[in-house]
């Protein structure tokens, strides 16, 4: 009776060890990992018509991909909109959400999820037609407001409005392309966003030169990635695979160049993060070369920036308070250590 019972209990936690298999485990038996990615935003996440994905989000999966699976095309880009991306991750449909997702208490304490760094400092901003005849978010009071249904952003304008006694009729909409359709067909007297997608959406209208991005903030946006609360190992991989790029950025340490800095480089911090010293992948589950195949898949951080938002890509995006904290912006990372 007694190894009846104990091979019973043997079961039971070797079927519940396969019930709590770790991300990282799940990631390397299916041999891809999936990213939830915008749907269709400029700059951020955007699909070809052949298919390809790019953007500043789309690269921060392709490094992940190619720090645990050693291969940045290993990456199955999942479109999922405001209102399903948390409901996405937290069924385990895709292993990371890297949509333009702002990283918020509620979101964090609330909804099971863990926000695994600032990629992007962000802004909520307004948008309308020059025709309107306004140059500040103070001269709104009254407008028709489009806003994207899942968002903080209705939030963010009540307490904006209240505060300075203005009033707004809400419009919204469930997709990019209805509101740009909305906006377009002056549904809405503006459109409210981050201030990176309001410079993305400004391209898509049919004539872009007809608006403006008008200067207020009115919050803040910290943009990130997130994963599911539980997994300590899987998120260590997503905040430091972010880390790694801006830490390469910080040590001049480029995706054309890795490779020999690795054998080449005299400095402590480059040779471990490049993984010439030290194991510091061992902790995660993976090779000490897990930083270098990230940085030389998509570069760093200054590089994804570039290409993907900044004076090199159509949407021309100045760094600001996007550069790094030796160059006079919040972007900072803890060293590898």
């Amino acid at each position: 009776m007694l190894k009846r019972i104990l091979a019973i209990i043997a079961a039971v936690t070797a079927l519940a060890a396969v019930g709590h298999a770790s991300t990282l485990d799940d990631v390397k038996a299916r041999g891809t990992l999936k990213c939830g990615v915008n749907p269709g935003l400029q700059g951020f996440a955007l699909k070809a018509a052949d298919g390809q994905w790019s953007g500043f989000d789309v690269d921060y999966c392709k490094a992940v991909a190619a720090a645990t699976l050693g291969d940045a095309a290993k990456v199955e880009f999942v479109p999922v909109n405001a209102t399903e991306r948390f409901d996405k991750l937290k069924s385990g449909a895709i292993d990371i959400l890297a949509r333009n997702t702002t990283w918020t208490m509620g979101r964090e304490t609330e909804t099971g999820l863990r926000f695994a760094g600032v990629s992007y400092h962000d802004g909520q901003g307004f948008i309308v037609k020059k025709l309107l005849g306004v140059n500040s978010a103070l001269n709104l009071s009254g407008a028709a407001i489009c806003f994207l249904s899942g968002t903080t952003t209705q939030a963010n304008v009540e307490d904006f409005f209240r505060e300075k006694d203005m009033t707004f009729t809400p419009v919204m909409v469930d997709k990019i392309d209805d509101l740009v359709k909305a906006f377009d067909e002056g549904r809405c007297d503006t459109y409210t966003a981050d201030m990176s997608q309001l410079y993305a959406v400004r391209l898509r209208l049919l004539t872009p030169d007809d608006s403006i991005v008008l200067p207020d903030v009115i919050s803040k946006e910290p943009l990130g990635p997130a994963v599911r609360q539980g997994d300590e190992q899987w998120f260590n991989i997503a905040r430091w695979t972010l880390f790694a790029l801006i830490n390469a950025e910080e040590l001049e340490v480029t995706a054309a160049g890795a490779v020999e800095l690795k054998g080449t480089s005299k400095k402590p911090n480059v040779r471990r993060l490049l993984g010439a010293e030290g194991s510091f992948g061992a902790g995660m589950g993976l090779d000490s070369d897990w930083a270098l195949r990230a940085i030389t898949a998509v570069g760093n951080y200054g590089e994804v920036f570039e290409r993907n938002l900044g004076k090199a890509s159509p949407l021309a995006i100045e760094r600001g308070i996007n550069a790094l904290w030796n160059a006079g912006g919040l972007l900072y990372a803890p060293p590898v250590r």
